[in-house]
């Protein structure tokens, strides 16, 4: 598990340099705001996480529950899951607007691919919705 990184993923890269350049500027890892989000938009009081499938347990085909020490894994797992929700209800009640892209959205069969995720992003980041997911196709 040392060698899975938190911050500078591949999805989250992807995002970024798109985002970039479609004109839009942000702020990376704000430790001050819950869940150090991976881009942060102080001019549209908005944030973007960008969620890997399997620790954050998304119910897509990159999700498996692993076989092997199936305890620790259901806590770790669940514990991702609730403290995300935390997360997200803590932003919210604070003003900001909440976007998670799932890496499913960019990778494997259901994927529908960084253009359409970025259009999607800058569509949601100039709108006034709350809170909004960018799956893969289901």
């Amino acid at each position: 598990m040392a060698g899975i990184r938190g911050s500078n993923t591949k999805p989250e890269l992807l995002l970024r340099k798109g985002l970039h350049a479609l004109g839009f500027r942000y702020k990376l890892h704000d430790k001050t705001l819950p869940g150090k989000p991976d881009l942060v938009f102080p001019r549209y009081k908005a944030v973007i996480f960008a969620n890997g499938c399997f620790w954050h347990c998304h119910n897509c085909h990159l999700f498996k529950w692993p076989k092997s020490r199936a305890e620790f894994w259901q806590k770790k797992i669940s514990g991702n899951v609730a403290r995300d929700e935390q997360v997200s209800q803590q932003l919210k009640s604070s003003g900001w607007r909440v976007l998670r892209v799932w890496e499913c959205a960019l990778k494997g069969k259901t994927r529908i691919g960084i253009e359409t995720v970025l259009s999607i992003s800058a569509d949601w980041l100039r709108g006034t919705e709350a809170e909004k997911d960018v799956r893969g196709y289901e």
